[in-house]
């Protein structure tokens, strides 16, 4: 059975959540409940089949060991999102947002416009980020929070230099005080610009261990989600996913003089001047490619209605792991 679960712990690296459950089912008679079971219904859910991983999970005993207990209750928390997801969506292999919501209880606020029927089914590849496209994640922040009933008190501001500079433009569209982050602030919204980038701040590991279990009320938001590198730290929201992005005033690639391509120079003005022209840019979603379907902010409302009452409850579960949704992983 060793070499078994390592088959299968190798299989979950590669994200080939189908091909360790076919590894598991080929010796079910010799299967344990804990690991094996567990493992069955955990990539039976990774890899879509909701209904394999329900009936599973109703016949697996709760684990006598406390080794295996926060693995437990994570499989209850996934199916009892799974249920509310369902209520709004159809969690089949194009669902991004349900299956998001699903395996860490992150709200999606929005897909990307290019190669979703190209395998990236609503993330981005490759992504030099706009100052406009900060401001619509914020204008969607707005809507999941009116739509959860979230009555937010201050937009708490991490330490890196990115999350300050979205954090104070989220303070201004959400028309709230911004205060230095603080682990026991209750009713505030935390904005992140990319936790990956957080956790490589000198202050930000720390933090970010300060998060794994939120106070009441502390909402943790993160713009630009990386998908294949997933943080440690699963947020509330996320605006977009991504394999690679750069921050609008980072300093990107650009066309120089001779025509060739070329590092730009960070912006570098004070943050407080880069976040106003976040508020003040164009939030208008970029048409991309015509491939993508519709997603209004409506519909954005309307799903966290649906999940409000699994959503910001209990732990939250960061899965290393893009899940049953399709995708080109190594465009």
């Amino acid at each position: 059975m060793a070499v078994l679960r390592e088959l299968v712990s190798a299989y979950e690296d590669e994200g080939r959540h189908r091909d360790a459950v076919d590894a598991l089912l080929a010796h079910e008679a010799d299967l344990t409940d804990w690991p094996d079971h567990y493992l069955l219904v955990c990539n039976a859910l990774l890899s879509g089949d909701l209904e394999q991983a329900r009936r599973r999970y109703a016949l697996l005993r709760p684990p006598d060991e406390d080794l295996w207990r926060g693995a437990h209750d994570r499989l209850d928390r996934m199916l009892r999102r799974a249920a509310c997801a369902r209520e709004v969506g159809p969690l089949d292999g194009a669902d991004l947002r349900g299956w998001q919501f699903v395996m860490g209880g992150t709200v999606l606020g929005t897909l990307s416009p290019y190669g979703f029927d190209a395998g990236m089914t609503g993330r981005f590849a490759w992504l030099h980020d706009t100052h406009g496209q900060c401001l619509a994640g914020l204008v969607r922040l707005r809507a999941v929070l009116d739509a959860a009933g979230v009555r937010a008190r201050s937009v708490s501001l991490l330490p890196d230099r990115d999350s300050r500079i979205l954090g104070l433009a989220a303070a201004e569209v959400l028309g709230l005080p911004a205060e230095p982050f603080e682990a026991g602030r209750q009713d505030t919204v935390v904005v992140a610009y990319d936790l990956g980038a957080t956790a490589g701040d000198p202050q930000g590991a720390a933090v970010l261990e300060q998060l794994r279990e939120r106070v009441p009320g502390q909402v943790l938001h993160e713009h630009a989600g990386c998908w294949t590198d997933p943080p440690p730290v699963a947020a509330d929201s996320v605006t977009l996913l991504h394999q690679s992005a750069v921050a609008p005033w980072a300093g990107g690639l650009r066309q120089g003089a001779d025509g060739g391509v070329e590092q730009g120079d960070p912006d570098p003005r004070p943050e407080e001047e880069i976040a106003a022209s976040v508020v003040a840019a164009d939030p208008e979603p970029d048409e991309g490619d015509g491939r993508t379907p519709a997603d209004p902010v409506e519909g954005v409302a309307a799903f966290v209605t649906a999940v409000r009452d699994t959503w910001l409850r209990g732990d939250r579960d960061a899965v290393r792991s893009a899940g049953p949704v399709g995708s080109s992983r190594f465009l």
